[in-house]
């Protein structure tokens, strides 16, 4: 699969209109994609090992996206196959009155991940400019601040060698409500219901505008942006595990070699010893 095709980069007028949620990438169905899957997620494991032992880089995967557009069930079935000794995910909600009290940045860059480790953002810092300007009338002035901020913010993370790989789930409004009429009639996903996942579909249209200026701000060569149809979750699953095992593919990964010769333990298994 040729994961450029869903790099985002022509970002001089509006795109969001012209990318479909129902892409497939060609692929028919789910049991398609299926097969491909069990060989992907064997092979990201056999990479994060490697990745893992070598501790060159880190990997960060930035997971945004509309309610209901599947960020959570991306980090499950993705990321369900490897080592979770070196896998870590973190979710930033609503700041608390600590995390107020600092930079927008600096709870995020706590969790960013050490060289040798994965980690997911469930949302992430671009939530600082999404509901600041959505529901708070953050100016165009600070909102043009901050995604300079972020744009700083990872190309210096990229310069200390963490990979940046930056997912919008890209959901449709209709397929959306179907998902949370889903979550009403199912009593096993009833927890995942909010009401407030509703009053913010009033605010769709904002939201959309909002991504397309993040869009046009950060995707850049350190930290690309790529749209991940999300309308059928099978698809949206395999698209976004073929980007992470190719981003991976594309690093020089090896494991270490020994710093000094190979010792002799013939006396260490000696039959004395």
């Amino acid at each position: 699969m040729n994961i450029d095709r869903y790099m985002i980069k022509d970002t001089d007028g509006k795109i969001l209109h012209k990318l479909d949620p129902n892409d497939t990438g060609g692929l028919k169905s789910k049991t398609d994609a299926d097969s491909k899957m069990i060989a992907l997620k064997d092979r990201l494991a056999e990479l994060q090992d490697i990745f893992f032992a070598q501790k060159k880089h880190a990997l960060l995967i930035v997971l945004q996206g509309m309610d209901s557009s599947g960020k959570d069930g991306t980090v499950k079935h993705v990321f369900s196959g490897i080592n979770p000794q070196g896998f870590t995910v973190t979710s930033f909600k609503k700041p608390t009155l600590d995390e107020s009290a600092h930079d927008f940045l600096w709870r995020v860059h706590k969790q960013t991940p050490a060289k040798g480790y994965i980690s997911a953002f469930n949302r992430s810092h671009y939530e600082e400019v999404l509901v600041p300007r959505v529901h708070e009338g953050q100016d165009k002035a600070e909102t043009k601040r901050r995604f300079r901020h972020i744009r700083h913010f990872e190309e210096m993370l990229s310069e200390e060698n963490t990979i940046i790989i930056k997912l919008f789930l890209h959901i449709s409004k209709e397929k959306q409500l179907e998902k949370i009429q889903e979550r009403l009639q199912d009593p096993t996903k009833h927890w995942k219901f909010d009401v407030s996942d509703l009053e913010e579909r009033k605010y769709w249209d904002d939201y959309q505008e909002a991504y397309e200026d993040i869009f046009k701000e950060t995707a850049t060569g350190y930290a690309p942006w790529y749209w991940i149809p999300a309308n059928h979750r099978w698809f949206r699953n395999y698209l976004a595990l073929n980007i992470v095992v190719k981003t991976l593919e594309q690093l020089d990964l090896a494991y270490p070699k020994l710093n000094s010769p190979t010792p002799d333990i013939s006396e260490l298994i000696s039959p004395r010893h």
